[in-house]
């Protein structure tokens, strides 16, 4: 252990504190700008979230022949029973709302022209869903999203965009054994000057995104580290339905392809998979074919793969021209061209990964977690919109529909804490640890979690593998806290403690389900429970 002791003196003030600067984030932030000065904590780049990466769309009702019943309806199935309709019905109710906001801020839907020389919005169609009625940029429809609202807000006086850092734990009048169970702030990493700070806020709200990188393969980018969920399972919040992690279907198979999605709206628009031989395999497992919900997508590919001994299947839309692909399809076939594959004239080779959390911190219509002051948007969240099964594209309208419901909710407490003061918070004190010199063990750990994850809580899974997993990620705690117990907070070690407490969560939760419904799937209990319920976990308080 080396020497430099101190105690950080570092300490702000913010009315709002916003941990997280994707759709949701950023959504809140504009909302409540008018009315107070607001924080934003991006932990990499601004852009580097989920929302900048997202590709194939938004789902709302914006054609005649489409309803919001109907959207409804393919939600509810999609969620194999589990969604709690009165959510459903409130996010897709304030769905179309939610996009012409996003339309008048300057985001830029394709629009096409209709029989009567109109022009309209092109909307497509990803699967599970009965009408087209996906809103789109070609196939970057987060990074138009996410573009648009941080020019928004960059041009906003009253938000103040700190990139680079992380949170490392909120702070509760409860952890300070003060009255009440209500937020104060939180410790944030400053990631460039490498040391701990103090965020006090009235409010603070978790935009964090989900946890996908838990698994060994995943189409989400390095930051989705399940902190929010951490964050929140610390400080007492119940967690809801982690067991169902959804895993995209198709993502490109190539050594040199990290991470790269390959949008459902190329099923959608008529794409095949295909096995290696070139036939394909979709109607053998449901009469949806290609247009079947992701869990049953996913898990075919994955049945394939493994009964043939296949390190991929393949994606194929070469029936359709190459005017039709490069106009739909730009980013995509831009490249795959880098890498020597024309889509064009050829399958693409894809495969299964982690990519989105339907569970999370359990909120109601505002946003309210357990805690008050205490709010949870977005991808860190668990609404009940999606149940078991998220319906494609349904993802970024819960962003901004729970952003704006959230903002209503702030705004109308504002009034009760202009004139309250900030809590008195005691500084981090790092004075009694030491810089690490075993690095190497936060990255052994870290590899060997992603792994036995993919491996034993993936897209199929047993009793003995989640026997198994608890059974490891339970020692991988123990050698984390203790490291993170003797030295200095790092940006690996914040993630790596993060994603082994949320995979905790996540095996237990798969543990608790004696089903498989929607995304959990385990080969000793192959049947749908009647009356099931969601997976709820409280934290020891």
């Amino acid at each position: 252990m080396t020497e430099s002791k101190s105690i950080t003196e570092h300490q702000q003030t913010s009315n709002v504190l916003i941990i997280g600067a994707g759709a949701a984030g950023l959504s809140l932030a504009l909302k409540l700008a008018p009315h107070t000065n607001v924080t934003v904590l991006s932990k990499g780049k601004l852009s580097e979230g989920s929302t900048f990466y997202a590709q194939g769309g938004v789902a709302a009702v914006f054609s005649d022949t489409d309803s919001v019943d109907s959207h409804v309806e393919d939600t509810l199935v999609a969620g194999a029973g589990l969604c709690d309709e009165e959510a459903v019905r409130f996010t897709l109710r304030h769905a179309k709302e939610s996009m012409q906001w996003l339309i008048d801020l300057g985001v830029d839907f394709d629009t096409e022209i209709d029989d009567n020389g109109n022009t309209q919005f092109h909307l497509t169609r990803e699967g599970g869903h009965s009408h087209r009625r996906i809103l789109h940029a070609a196939d970057a429809t987060g990074k138009e999203i996410e573009n648009t609202l941080l020019s928004a807000v960059k041009k906003e006086k009253n938000i103040n965009l700190m990139e680079g850092y992380n949170a490392v734990d909120l702070i509760t009048s409860r952890k300070l054994n003060l009255p009440a169970n209500r937020i104060l702030g939180a410790y944030v990493w400053n990631r460039q000057a490498e040391r701990v700070e103090t965020i006090k806020a009235h409010f603070v709200i978790l935009a964090t995104g989900g946890a996908s990188k838990v698994y060994q393969y995943t189409s989400n980018p390095d930051v989705s580290s399940g902190d929010g969920i951490a964050l929140a399972w610390r400080s007492g919040c119940r967690i809801a339905n982690m067991e169902f992690n959804q895993f995209h279907p198709t993502c490109l198979y190539h050594i040199d392809a990290k991470n790269f999605l390959l949008t459902e709206a190329l099923r959608g628009e008529g794409a095949h998979l295909l096995r290696p031989d070139g036939s394909r395999f979709m109607l053998d497992f449901d009469e949806r074919a290609e247009l079947a919900p992701r869990d049953i997508v996913a898990r075919a590919i994955d049945y394939e793969m493994k009964r043939l001994g296949a390190d991929c299947m393949y994606l194929d839309i070469s029936h359709k021209s190459k005017e039709f692909i490069v106009k739909h399809f730009p980013t995509i076939y831009q490249r795959c061209l880098i890498l020597g594959i024309d889509m064009a004239k050829q399958p693409i080779p894809i495969v299964p990964a982690a990519h989105y959390s339907c569970g999370g911190v359990m909120i109601d219509h505002h946003g309210q977690t357990d805690i008050d002051g205490l709010y949870a948007i977005g991808e860190v969240s668990y609404t009940g919109l999606h149940g078991a099964n998220r319906l494609a594209s349904n993802s970024l309208l819960e962003c901004i529909v729970y952003a704006h419901a959230c903002a209503k909710d702030i705004i109308n407490h504002i009034p009760f804490y202009k004139e309250r003061k900030f809590a008195t918070i005691p500084v981090w004190d790092d004075s009694q640890v030491g810089n690490s010199d075993e690095e190497v063990v936060i990255q052994h750990n870290w590899h060997e979690l992603r792994l036995f994850m993919w491996d034993y809580v993936g897209i199929v899974r047993t009793d003995k593998r989640l026997a198994r997993a608890l059974h490891r990620v339970q020692l991988l705690q123990q050698e984390i806290d203790e490291y993170y117990s003797n030295f200095k907070v790092s940006n690996n070690l914040l993630e790596l403690r993060n994603l082994v407490q949320v995979a905790e969560i996540i095996i237990k939760s798969a543990m608790s389900r004696k089903e498989s419904r929607g995304l959990h799937y385990n080969i000793d209990y192959p049947e749908q429970k009647d009356n099931s319920q969601p997976t709820i976990l409280c934290p020891q308080k």
